[in-house]
């Protein structure tokens, strides 16, 4: 879902080139700053526009530059230091990501409890920009488009296999990779634990993540009138020392773990399309043809950013809402209808058995499972908040607290169970009933795999693809906007060039993580980028409470 879908109903796009960010309406604990957006900026209107943050401008693409160029030089060189990188980041941190995880969980529930939660985004007088049904599709839209394209049949699959076969202990340590305690030779019984750890991993965690980030941005800015941008959210730690280089740290750790985030989904989305190319048409699943998917698409992302999102890539983001949901209705109605409806609510009955179990960073020697499923998870989905938080906050003005994080948490996630449910679901069945090209497939081929059991294989494998190559492209240009958003010190209305130079890097970026060291290194990112902004968002959990608490709450 393209950034610029936040436009007011009714709102032309050359008049959202001049909207900043919407005056609180009504009685707000407005935050009194000389600070004026763009102060620190750099900016030149001739041979090519550009009205940057210099500070975390500067540093942030320089940075990413010399990265870019070291990856493409070094290739061979890095690969065992990815392979380090996570390892070392999954095993040593994990305990740590559990925890801030369960953290995210528990303030969203807290605040939806509490009275706190009766304070409206934009002020008390504030109403919403868009309807609830209009409202509810976009947080969806927000967040997983090639994730779970990527996994919707890989992840339940891996975790039934891993958990029918049991624990494994080699040389007096677990080598399995199934959650928990696994589930040895109970084909029922791993499917439901099979099924329980994914929606784990894409349930109420990781919307829990977006929603303090959203929280965060859109309670400073449309509240407290503060800039569009992470460092807002730290006023009431940091005092006026947010536009300082604190602030400017803090920004320049959103646009990394933004850059590499997106650098992910991106990676896994090329290597997913072009398994389906070459399942579907016998083209060669090379990196040559990655890199060549990966330059397309990020060309078309680029030519959507100059031409204006509203003439193509709005309408391209409701095709594939619209192609996302027909696939689901079609595997549910010609896949095993009966398994897929009551596996739903059995679904959801495990998850909520196992939430405990599995949120616990203690005690456990399910390591493989934990530090390299839900460890990279959590840092994963850290590492895109920036990016979806200040979607989700952008279309949920006029929202109560208690309204916005109700939403956030469950709208997206269920509808993340049914889709898990639908395609890891069948697939289980499908492996049951004797078939075991699921199973033997790599993680990226196990969705064609899965399609090909089911009438009309071809058509909807290339619907599959077609889904990947669009989430592709709206993620590419969306991340472009947020990145560009902080780099020019909150301004939403920066010039195009500076948006095509990040739309240009998140290609480049993952197309030097695959060259060298592949689905590792880009996992390795994710994980080293989302550490630091763990320790951000933790800070913001405080920052949110305090500045909730400044602010009129509604008696109703």
């Amino acid at each position: 879902m393209a950034i610029d879908e936040t436009l007011t109903e009714g709102q032309a796009p050359e008049d959202a080139a001049e909207e900043a960010v919407p005056a609180p309406e009504g009685t707000t604990e407005v935050i009194e700053t000389e600070y004026e957006i763009g102060q620190d900026n750099i900016s030149h209107a001739f041979t090519i526009e550009f009205d940057v943050h210099k500070p975390v401008f500067l540093f942030s693409s320089l940075a990413i530059i010399a990265f870019t160029l070291a990856a493409l030089i070094f290739q061979h060189q890095l690969d065992p230091f990815f392979n380090g990188l996570r390892d070392f980041l999954t095993s040593k941190l994990d305990w740590f990501f559990l925890i801030a995880g369960n953290i995210f969980v528990l303030l969203c529930l807290g605040l939806i409890l509490s009275p706190l939660g009766s304070v409206r985004l934009g002020g008390p007088e504030a109403t919403p920009d868009y309807s609830l049904s209009g409202w509810f599709a976009m947080l969806f839209a927000a967040g997983m488009g090639i994730g779970l394209m990527f996994y919707g049949v890989s992840e339940p699959m891996s975790h039934f296999d891993a958990s029918l076969a049991g624990v494994v202990v080699e040389e007096g340590a677990r080598t399995d990779w199934a959650p928990l305690q696994g589930a040895a030779g109970d084909e029922m019984a791993a499917r439901r634990l099979g099924m329980a750890a994914t929606i784990f991993h894409w349930g109420l965690h990781p919307w829990a993540i977006y929603a303090v980030v959203a929280l965060a941005l859109a309670l400073f800015s449309f509240n407290k009138g503060l800039p569009l941008t992470m460092r807002s959210v730290f006023y009431p730690l940091l005092g006026e020392r947010i536009w300082g280089w604190p602030g400017h740290v803090i920004d320049i750790l959103a646009v990394f773990a933004t850059i590499f985030g997106l650098a992910t989904s991106l990676g896994f989305g090329a290597e997913q399309a072009t398994a389906g190319l070459n399942f579907l048409f016998d083209i060669p699943a090379t990196n040559t043809t990655k890199i060549f998917l990966i330059l397309a698409i990020t060309a078309v992302a680029t030519f959507s950013v100059v031409a204006g999102v509203e003439k193509g890539v709005k309408r391209l983001s409701e095709i594939n809402m619209f192609l996302a949901f027909a696939l689901m209705i079609f595997v549910i109605v010609l896949g095993p209808t009966a398994d897929i409806l009551g596996g739903f609510f059995g679904n959801l009955k495990a998850y909520a058995q196992e939430i405990i179990p599995l949120s616990n960073p203690f005690g456990r020697d399910d390591d493989n499972f934990r530090q390299g499923w839900t460890a990279f998870y959590w840092a994963w989905w850290i590492s895109w908040s920036p990016f979806v938080g200040m979607f989700i906050a952008r279309v949920s003005r006029g929202r109560t607290v208690r309204q916005f994080l109700t939403a956030v948490l469950i709208v997206p996630a269920i509808i993340s169970v049914l889709w898990m449910t639908t395609f890891g679901g069948t697939a289980i069945s499908m492996t049951l009933a004797g078939f075991s090209g699921i199973s033997d497939a790599a993680l990226e081929l196990k969705l064609f795999q899965m399609l090909s059991q089911l009438p009309l294989t071809e058509i909807t494998s290339f619907v599959g693809i077609v889904l990947v190559i669009v989430f592709f492209i709206t993620s590419s240009d969306s991340g472009s906007l947020v990145i560009d958003t902080i780099a020019a010190g909150g301004k939403v209305n920066a010039p195009t060039p500076q948006r095509i130079f990040w739309c240009s890097f998140e290609g480049l970026v993952a197309i030097a993580l695959l060259l060298s060291g592949g689905l590792t290194a880009l996992q390795a990112m994710a994980v080293s980028t989302g550490f630091p902004f763990t320790i951000v968002l933790l800070g913001a959990c405080w920052a949110i409470v305090k500045g909730l608490m400044g602010e009129k709450r509604e008696l109703t």
